[in-house]
C-alpha cells in the first residue's frame, strides 16, 4: 500500500478577506490521502480564527502571525517553520488550487525522488482566463536563467520540508521589498537539481489591482537589480539576463527615471537585440505609451512584463 507523505499548505494572508476563503476551501477539499494541515500566516494585520472554520475531517485549519521580516517571505518562512508535514506547500490567499494538486505532485516527488514540484496555471484576469503550461517534465538552473516562466507561480510549489529549511534554504528575506522571492528561490532550488514539473493546470492564479507589487516600480527595479548580483550565474545566459535587464528598464521608465531606463534599455540592447523589453521601456521612457496600458494589455494575455 502507497505511504503519502504528510504535507503543510501555507497560506499568507494580508487584508485580504473576501479571498482568503476560496483558496482555503480549495485546499481542505484536496483529494489526498494522506494527512494535510493548512497555516493561515497572517502579515501586518490581526489575525481572525475565521479560517478555522474551513478546517475538515484530518484537515486541521491553524493561524498564525508572521514573527519575522514584515511582508511575504517572512510569512512564507514563519509558516514553513511552524509547518508540521513533510512537504511544504504554498498558496497565496488570492488564488485557488484546482482538483488533483496536491496528489498529482505528491506523487511526482515520490516517483522522482526530487525535492521541489511545480505545475501549470490558469491565469485569471479582468474577466478572462488563459491557461498557462510548461512541455516539459523536468525543470533546470539554465531553463530559469533564460525565462522566469510565469507558468512556474509560487502556489504550485511542493518542496520536502527538509529541502526547504536545510538544503535550498528559507525563501530570502533580504530581497529588496520582497519582490521576486519566489523566482530566487525557484533559482536556489534549481543550483541542488533539476524541478520536476506536471504538464497541467493546477492552480488558479487571479492578476488583480490589488496585487502588492502593483505599480511599485522602484521597489521592483531595486529587486531585480539585487537579484542579477546575487546570481552570478546569469552571465552564462545573456538572454536570459537582457531579459532581467529589459524589466529593469521598463520598470525605471515606468517610475519616471528616464535616464535609468536610457541606460538599462541599452544594456537589454547588447545583450539581445531582440529582447521587445527594452523597446517597450524607451517607449514609456518617451511617453508614447503608459506602463499600465502595456501590463492590461499583457495581463489579458496571460502575461506579465
Amino acid at each position: 500500500m502507497r505511504r503519502y507523505p504528510s504535507v503543510s499548505v501555507v497560506v499568507p494572508t494580508r487584508n485580504r478577506p473576501e479571498l482568503l476563503p476560496a483558496a482555503l476551501r480549495a485546499a481542505v477539499a484536496q483529494d489526498y490521502p494522506g494527512p494535510v494541515e493548512v497555516v493561515v500566516v497572517y502579515d501586518q494585520c490581526e489575525p481572525d480564527r475565521t479560517p478555522v472554520e474551513f478546517a475538515g475531517p484530518h484537515r486541521p485549519v491553524r493561524v498564525v502571525t508572521n514573527t519575522r521580516t514584515p511582508g511575504l517571505a517572512g510569512a512564507r518562512n514563519s509558516g514553513a517553520l511552524a509547518a508540521t508535514g513533510e512537504l511544504i506547500a504554498f498558496c497565496d490567499d488570492d488564488d485557488e488550487w484546482l482538483p488533483g494538486k496536491l496528489r498529482a505532485q505528491a506523487e511526482a516527488l515520490t516517483a522522482t525522488g526530487a525535492a521541489f514540484a511545480t505545475c501549470g496555471i490558469r491565469v485569471s484576469y479582468d474577466g478572462r482566463t488563459v491557461e498557462r503550461v510548461l512541455e516539459r517534465d523536468s525543470i533546470s538552473l539554465a531553463d530559469l536563467l533564460r525565462d522566469r516562466m510565469t507558468e512556474l507561480h509560487p502556489s504550485t510549489f511542493l518542496v520536502r520540508a527538509s529541502a526547504l529549511r536545510d538544503g535550498i534554504g528559507l525563501v530570502d528575506e533580504e530581497i529588496p521589498g520582497g519582490y521576486a522571492e519566489d523566482y530566487d528561490l525557484l533559482l536556489r532550488a534549481a543550483r541542488a537539481a533539476p524541478l520536476v514539473n506536471l504538464r497541467t493546470a493546477y492552480v488558479l492564479v487571479r492578476w488583480h489591482r490589488r496585487s502588492y507589487f502593483a505599480k511599485r516600480w522602484d521597489t521592483i527595479a531595486t529587486a531585480l537589480q539585487w537579484l542579477l548580483e546575487r546570481h552570478p550565474e546569469f552571465a552564462t545566459q545573456p538572454a536570459g539576463q537582457a531579459r532581467v535587464a529589459g524589466q529593469i528598464a521598463f520598470a525605471r521608465a515606468a517610475c519616471g527615471d528616464s535616464r535609468a531606463a536610457l541606460r538599462w534599455a541599452r544594456r537589454t540592447i547588447r545583450g539581445n537585440p531582440c529582447e521587445a523589453r527594452a523597446y517597450l521601456a524607451l517607449a514609456v521612457a518617451g511617453r508614447m505609451v503608459r506602463p499600465d496600458t502595456v501590463l492590461r494589455t499583457l495581463h489579458k494575455r496571460g502575461r506579465g512584463i
